[in-house]
This record gives C-alpha cells, structure tokens and sequence, in this order.
C-alpha cells in the first residue's frame, strides 16, 4: 500500500497546475472564505507574490473573488473546468494533427511527380484512332472504378462525333458508376444536332458540362495518372487522324487538371433543368415580342411566375435588364 501512493499522482499536478499553485489552492479549500492577507498568513508567503499567484488560480477557473475575497471552487467543478480547458487543447492539437495527415497525402502526390520527371520512368503511348480513344477511357474505368475524367472539347468536329458515336459508351459507364465525366465545350456546339440530347443524358447520369466562348485544346485526365494530350496544342483531333498521346504520370495528370480548373471555373453552366427551363421559356418568347400577359397564357402560368423567372434569369446571366438577359442568353446559346 505504501509504495501504491508513492506512485499515484497528485490530480492538480496531473493538470498542470505548480507545486506553489496546488499549495495556495489547498489552503483556500480549508479557509473556503479569505482574504490575500489571510491566505498569504496561512501560507507563510509574501502578500505580492501570493496575489500573483491568486490571479492565475482565478483565471485558471478553480478559485472565484469577489469584493477582494477569495473563495475556493468545489473541487468537482474546479477541475471539470480545468479539465475542459485541456480537453480543448487536446482537441485543437487532434485537428492540428489530421490537418497534417491530410496534407501528407498532397506531399506524397509531389514527391512521386517529382521522382517520375527526375527518373524520366513515366510512359508515353501514341495512339491512333476514335475507337482507340474512347475505348481506353472505358478500359481505365474498369481498371480504377469511379475514376474521374475531365475532357476538354474545342471544336465542331470532335463534338459531333462525339454526340454520334462515341457518347453512348461512357453514358453507360457512368450509370455502372465507372466514372464521372466533366466536360468544358465551345458555347457555339449547342446548337449541333443531337448535342442537347447527348448532353442531356450525360448529365442526369452524374456528368457534369460547362462552356466556353473558345475552349484552347483537346486534353483529357483519367483519374490520377493518365493524361490524353494532342498531337498539336491547340489543333482538334478529326484533322490529325484521332492521333493522341496517352501519358502516365501523376506531374502531366497535375499539370492539365490545374488547367481544366481554371477553364471550369471561368466557364457557364449549361441552362437544362427544371428552373433553367423555366428561365429559357420566358426568354424565348419575349424574345418573339411576347409581353408577360401572353407569355403566361402560352406556358399555362401565373404572371407572377412569368416576371420570377425574368428575375432568376437576370441574377443568373449577371443583366440588369431583360433585353440585355435576352442578349446574354442567346452568346451562350441558351436560345439556340
């Protein structure tokens, strides 16, 4: 027994507090009412340094002082306090903690894309062919499931043979849950036949599209460390043959998925869906000379409703006007 309470700890000192501190506050548990002159007497201690010493147990919660007395906190609700505090500290050191685990994973993605480009060990395929290209889309999808794949598309060619042949099968992909695509096209291929249909299903399939005035190049990334580039930056690729390069390696993969995010974030949402629908409708028509009486009875709504979707359509296309909305909408070929 002897040597069992030499062992246990003191539960002051455990939480932090001093041998001087658990000294001044054992003596206020006794006095439980005191002033510092009466705690400094029964403590054999200056009155200075035991009112310094005061100040800390206040504010460390365990002791209370009112009209310059001090009294003595139940030890229960003392130390939960005092406990809390650490519990806190503990807890900000636990997120500090994850934050670091988190950002390791970033270290590690640069340390290996460092290591590639140093090595020179990362594979460069050439590839022929519109088959070849969207079929090995496919082939890495089933390899890595719910791989991402960002595609940048830049002009009418390669979209119209996309909406032709070449849509369907990732389509299906994406409702096996294989992969997600987003995509950034040219506002101009809207209007291509069969596009609003392609585009349609590839959405409420999980796709994401956005577009652009002019979309650079060609590129794509398939999950992270597969990247498709052109034989040409810039060029499509109907005019090389469907020529392309299939690069593995995480630094490329970085590169242009940096690039696709600042197209993404700079390009507009395509107008489809229920509400864009809506704002689609009354822009259309106002734009045949249609005033908000006769746009309600053609849609079969409530003025009311007619001048809401004016409003959201304002907000959405950034216009102060309906005529400039009407102009707004029909660049980004809402109207088409």
């Amino acid at each position: 027994m002897r040597n069992e309470s030499r062992t246990r700890s003191d539960p002051l000192e455990t939480l932090g507090l001093d041998p001087a501190q658990r000294t001044l506050y054992t003596a206020i548990l006794r006095l439980h009412r005191a002033t510092r002159t009466d705690i400094a007497q029964a403590t054999d201690g200056p009155v200075d340094k035991v009112g310094r010493q005061l100040d800390d147990l206040v504010r460390l919660g365990v002791v209370d002082e009112h009209s310059g007395e001090y009294f003595a906190r139940h030890p229960a609700a003392a130390l939960g306090r005092v406990i809390a505090q650490r519990l806190d500290r503990l807890a900000e050191e636990s997120r500090m903690i994850d934050s670091a685990l988190g950002s390791i994973r970033g270290l590690i993605r640069d340390y290996d894309a460092g290591r590639d480009y140093q090595s020179g060990s990362f594979t460069v395929e050439l590839a022929n062919g519109a088959d070849v290209l969207y079929e090995s889309v496919v082939g890495i999808a089933v390899q890595s499931p719910g791989m991402e794949l960002v595609t940048a598309i830049p002009d009418e060619r390669t979209m119209t043979d996309f909406v032709r042949k070449f849509a369907d099968p990732w389509i299906d992909a994406q409702k096996r849950k294989l992969l997600t695509v987003y995509a950034v096209i040219p506002v101009d291929t809207l209007a291509l036949p069969g596009v609003r249909a392609q585009l349609t299903e590839l959405i409420e399939t999980g796709g994401q599209v956005r577009t652009l005035r002019r979309v650079p190049s060609w590129f794509m990334t398939a999950g992270p460390e597969v990247a498709g580039l052109p034989p040409f930056w810039g060029g499509n690729l109907p005019d090389h043959a469907y020529n392309f390069y299939l690069v593995r390696t995480p630094v490329v993969v970085g590169v242009l998925r940096a690039l696709f995010d600042e197209l993404w974030g700079r390009a507009v949402p395509l107008p489809w869906g229920r509400k864009a629908e809506g704002m689609v409708q009354v822009l259309r028509l106002a734009a045949q000379g249609m005033c908000d009486d006769s746009i309600a009875r053609q849609l079969g709504v409530s003025v009311r409703t007619v001048r809401a979707r004016f409003a959201d359509a304002m907000s959405e296309l950034g216009t102060q006007t309906r005529f400039h909305a009407g102009v707004e909408a029909t660049r980004r070929g809402w109207l088409s």
